[in-house]
């Protein structure tokens, strides 16, 4: 089984955070090769997972701008940037993680955003699940720059709000013909059943509500301390209900919206 998943939604919604719980998920559960991509130019997945990083590709599209008349004999601007790609390339037992960043300097980024867009959808051939983390708006997605997607889970808070902001991006998605798959729709922080008015927008708006995450006083404490996830799995209600919406998603030609 091959899949790629990707988060998406406004900013606050804990995107990040259900990244990581689904790293560890599928860590837990799946016997898979995972190459988890962290999207977001707020570079901070990595602390939530335990690990560091050590370069971006927004430093890799930096250098290859300022060395592009001076690149190494021999060596081409594509295979240049897959050299560096595959250098930037943070490797653990469980799972690597390839970070984005936000490129600094002025000018265009079109031809090497679309050469590291090339090289993405290469590396995907070395893994069987792509675990993506984007940044609140749609940039990477708009520009696919990071290709095609199986698997879009959109993040909201249960206000009404929040859930118009998520059919929003869904709507925008397929305005922009991006090539996604499925799209679902989780809220995240739920302390009530979720009311009436949200799920008659959800109905209307044609997505699938995949599942509801509880408010998690351990994830909440986690995040002020900045301390990494891992050692609090067992006593998080959040990745405890997290479980029943993986195995939707592992077999997601059987998904049922929640009722």
């Amino acid at each position: 089984m091959k899949k790629t998943i990707a988060i998406a939604g406004k900013g606050g919604t804990g995107k990040t955070t259900i990244s990581a719980l689904i790293l560890f998920w599928l860590i837990e559960h799946v016997s898979a090769s995972i190459l988890v991509v962290d999207a977001d130019s707020n570079v901070n997945l990595n602390d939530l997972l335990g690990v560091k990083i050590q370069a971006t590709v927004g430093n890799i599209r930096e250098e290859m701008l300022a060395k592009i008349n001076n690149l190494p004999a021999g060596m081409t601007k594509q295979q240049f940037l897959e050299y560096k790609v595959q250098s930037s390339l943070a490797e653990y037992p469980d799972f690597d993680l390839l970070a984005m960043g936000r490129p600094e300097g002025p000018g265009c980024y079109c031809y090497a955003n679309n050469l590291l867009r090339d090289i993405l959808n290469s590396l995907k051939s070395n893994y069987d699940f792509i675990l993506i983390d984007n940044e609140a708006g749609m940039e990477h997605l708009s520009r696919r720059t990071t290709g095609s997607i199986d698997c879009l889970l959109l993040i909201s808070d249960p206000s009404i709000r929040g859930i118009q902001t998520a059919v929003r991006i869904s709507t925008l998605l397929k305005e922009l013909d991006t090539r996604v798959k499925d799209k679902f729709l989780i809220l995240n922080r739920n302390q009530v059943p979720v009311s009436k008015a949200a799920k008659k927008l959800i109905k209307e708006s044609g997505l699938t509500l995949l599942g509801s995450l509880p408010e998690d006083r351990v994830l909440l404490e986690a995040d002020r301390n900045n301390a990494p996830l891992k050692n609090i799995l067992s006593s998080s209600s959040a990745f405890n209900a997290l479980g029943q919406i993986m195995k939707k998603i592992i077999n997601s030609k059987n998904i049922k919206e929640v009722t």
